[in-house]
């Protein structure tokens, strides 16, 4: 399938239009939200979140006995949270470090999550069949209400980086100096995780638990590269979230038996291949030109 097909396939064909509104908005939501878990050095903090919460979504199916993604999206929010207060209750009432307290939190829920899912498996209910796509995700899976979800649900959690904007950016660059102007840091913190975990979890079904922490990651690490302004690098992040998810969506529609999620991840680590070399001031590229220059330089300057 060709560019052209593909963009009449959009307009024309329920299915490929769901999954491209779907991973834009995704893509958007997650590249937003990842500046800040990026800048304020949090990025396996979204590994962590990601396996958290695979056994919200496997209770939540327990309890229930059939599939509904709208209570699955909440069993996943609450299973991220939990987990991570229990990293942060971990980094403040021990002597383990936060990248240790990550990887047991991780390690745990992620067992957890896979235990679950296996004794349901074994359970004599057809319903569960399907319910493993959340490890890796199945974008063509998703319907419109589920995009509605998604949309409704990333543009409070938006509205919410918006309206206390000042006081993350201060967060962010300064926290000494913002709890001293009296800012409460703590529930500002926990305020940010929780938009992480949610934009996180928006994803689940799209890209799965395992690769979903590089939805955060990648757009934001390749935005840093562009700028040193935190809106400018918000929007390039979006832009290069949303493009991730047209690309791969593009890419595995055109190509039989190839899953979108992993695809898009894949676009998403290219866009960082291609900052990290062509990037201005940052890029190696443009570091290996400078470099040139001035050795040329050194070599004509009179002794």
């Amino acid at each position: 399938m060709g560019w052209i097909e593909f963009i009449q396939e959009l307009f024309t064909d329920y299915t490929s239009r769901t999954v491209i509104l779907g991973t834009i908005v995704l893509g958007v939501v997650s590249g937003t939200l990842g500046t800040f878990a990026v800048l304020r050095k949090q990025s396996l903090l979204g590994d962590a979140i990601s396996h958290a919460s695979l056994p919200g979504i496997a209770i939540v199916f327990l309890l229930i006995g059939y599939k509904d993604p709208l209570l699955f999206l909440l069993g996943a929010i609450a299973s991220g949270v939990i987990g991570t207060l229990w990293i942060r209750g971990i980094q403040q009432n021990t002597a383990i470090k936060s990248d240790t307290a990550l990887g047991i939190i991780l390690t745990v829920f992620f067992g957890l999550g896979i235990v679950l899912l296996t004794y349901i498996q074994r359970l004599p209910n057809a319903n569960q069949a399907g319910l493993d796509s959340y490890l890796f995700g199945q974008a063509a899976t998703l319907m419109m209400k589920d995009v509605i979800i998604m949309s409704v649900l990333g543009g409070i959690s938006l509205l919410i980086v918006l309206l206390f904007w000042k006081e993350h950016k201060l967060l962010i660059f300064d926290a000494e100096y913002a709890q001293t102007l009296g800012f409460n840091t703590r529930f500002l913190d926990i305020l940010m995780t929780s938009l992480i975990v949610v934009a996180i979890v928006l994803g689940l079904q799209t890209v799965g638990v395992v690769l979903m922490s590089a939805m955060i990651i990648a757009p934001a690490a390749a935005a840093r590269q562009w700028t040193n302004r935190l809106s400018v690098m918000i929007i390039i992040a979006a832009l290069f979230g949303a493009v991730s998810g047209i690309a791969g969506t593009a890419i595995s529609t055109s190509t039989k038996n190839m899953a979108t999620g992993p695809v898009i991840v894949l676009a998403a680590v290219f866009i960082v291949a291609l900052s990290f070399v062509f990037a201005p001031n940052r890029g190696l590229l443009f570091r290996y030109i400078n470099t040139l220059k001035k050795r040329k330089n050194h070599e004509h300057t009179p002794n």
